[in-house]
């Protein structure tokens, strides 16, 4: 169950990159990230409603407080990535975070890679190269140095880096309550932080959230479907073994780059690296 469970949180996951990248075209980044907060509470409050208001133990509200900061720095830095990099490439390179999960999960919950992790993690940065290996032509060092020089790989790593300690939040927050509660809670504090920051930054965007609201009510519902679909398969099985299943959001989204952002030159250039980094990832989280 959690296998398919999995495969579907990662196809709304995709979905819902896919429309925060249309939405950040038209507005900003960060109506964007206050977009995909906000409207996804209401959808968080059924999962509420259908699991039932849960026993909240003690250590809630100060993971919650964590979880807010993670999950709203990685947000504004993926929606801001999104806006100026192909979909194709920030999907695959925001995939670092799960080797990032690695030693979040080692402290956090105890959990030490193997052997094969330690594989995953080395065909991982092979793949990591690969995705910018036309650059190689330049030097060696150009496609690493790319990573921090180039404005959309520069945001996807900030957000991988903001990522993986939030997946070990949410989880923690699912012990310690239900999913569903765990989900709108955790979305309530996220929305509450980022709300004054988009009056501050991107107050004139508000009136225009009319026009677009049928792009904000879809992204709620994507976030909220794939945070709660994941979340509860988080608490069937370990959470390597989730997003290890999850790999299959970057074919998704290279096929979603193709077919609606035309992203077919890139795609030519990044999908051997993306195929090895796919490979990595899978070994490190199934031998995590």
């Amino acid at each position: 169950m959690w296998f398919i469970l999995s495969l579907f949180s990662a196809l709304f996951q995709v979905l819902r990159n896919m429309v925060m990248k249309q939405i950040g075209h038209s507005l900003d980044e960060t109506i964007n990230v206050w977009g995909r907060f906000t409207f996804l509470l209401p959808f968080a409050g059924v999962g509420v409603l259908l699991e039932g208001m849960p026993e909240i133990k003690p250590g809630f509200w100060t993971v919650a407080l964590l979880f807010g900061i993670t999950q709203t720095l990685a947000t504004l830095s993926l929606s801001k990535a999104l806006k100026v990099a192909e979909i194709s490439l920030v999907t695959a390179l925001w995939k670092l975070s799960l080797i990032l999960l690695v030693a979040w999960g080692y402290f956090w919950l105890g959990e030490r890679p193997s052997l094969l992790g330690v594989t995953g993690v080395s065909l991982s940065m092979v793949g990591v190269y690969l995705l910018n290996i036309h650059r190689a032509r330049v030097s060696f060092w150009a496609p690493l140095l790319a990573l921090v020089r180039e404005p959309g790989q520069r945001w996807t790593l900030l957000s991988a880096m903001g990522y993986a300690p939030s997946v070990v939040l949410i989880k923690d927050l699912a012990q310690l309550s239900s999913p569903g509660f765990a989900v709108f809670m955790g979305y309530v504090v996220c929305s509450a932080m980022v709300t004054p920051y988009t009056i501050y930054r991107s107050a004139r965007h508000f009136r225009q959230v009319g026009r677009h609201l049928k792009a904000f009510v879809g992204l709620g519902l994507f976030s909220a479907l794939s945070t709660w679909i994941g979340t509860t398969a988080y608490l069937m099985t370990h959470s390597s073994y989730v997003e290890a299943v999850k790999q299959v959001e970057v074919v998704l989204a290279l096929l979603i780059g193709y077919a609606i952002f035309h992203e077919g030159a890139r795609i030519r250039l990044i999908w051997p690296g993306t195929v090895i980094m796919l490979a990595g990832l899978v070994l490190l989280k199934l031998g995590g």
